[in-house]
């Protein structure tokens, strides 16, 4: 609980997934890479970036409480994996922040606690700062300060809506779609996520 109440003021120095990238390249695993991770504040974060990963990954964000039960149904219905999935931004950035790369029960059932704690102990627009800066854009790039200096040559405060749909685009699943080249798919999904966002609109998160 100490961690979680900590994080809600202090940012991240890194996460496990930043190290396991890291070790990953030490050990010859994969090929070694500089791991990219620049923290910055929400003001200092285009609002379109925001609105784009929520369109993307988490529409509900705003009124859930971690967890989307009617995604979770209908995955559970369709028996298949889902373009956005189930997981919300509250689950991802629990684990982000503190487990592991891998699949398993105990992983599951630790993410859901932590994903409580989260939302307990802080405001929506805190869960959707961090997760903005520790998600993996790219192969060793964390966060859309890094990805969008890496990517588009300039910082995310002077994110684009466009830039941010193709950002938006690769998640949660960076290592099979790229910003850089993006393929025919992730490019289609980019123009569908800036539709969502003008659906939504600018005000979605106003009051986060």
């Amino acid at each position: 609980m100490l961690p979680v109440f900590l994080l809600r003021w202090v940012p991240p120095l890194g996460t496990p997934f930043m190290l396991g990238r890291w070790l990953d390249g030490v050990l010859g695993r994969r090929p070694a890479v500089p791991i990219e991770y620049v923290w910055v504040s929400w003001s200092r974060i285009a609002p379109v970036a925001a609105l784009a990963v929520v369109a993307a990954e988490d529409q509900r964000f705003p009124v859930h409480h971690g967890f989307d039960l009617n995604a979770i149904r209908e995955a559970l219905a369709e028996q298949r994996a889902r373009p956005r999935g189930a997981s919300t931004i509250s689950q991802q950035t629990a684990r982000n922040l503190f487990l592991w790369p891998g699949r398993s029960w105990l992983r599951k059932a630790l993410e859901a606690y932590v994903t409580l704690l989260i939302e307990a102990c802080w405001p929506k627009r805190r869960i959707l700062e961090v997760y903005l800066n520790v998600a993996e854009f790219g192969d060793g790039v964390y966060g859309v300060e890094a990805a969008s200096r890496r990517f588009f040559g300039h910082p995310a405060s002077r994110l684009t809506r466009h830039e941010a749909a193709l950002l938006a685009a690769v998640l949660p699943n960076p290592k099979g779609r790229r910003v850089a080249r993006p393929s025919a798919y992730v490019a289609a999904r980019a123009r569908r996520i800036e539709a969502e966002m003008a659906r939504l609109g600018p005000a979605y998160l106003a009051s986060l």
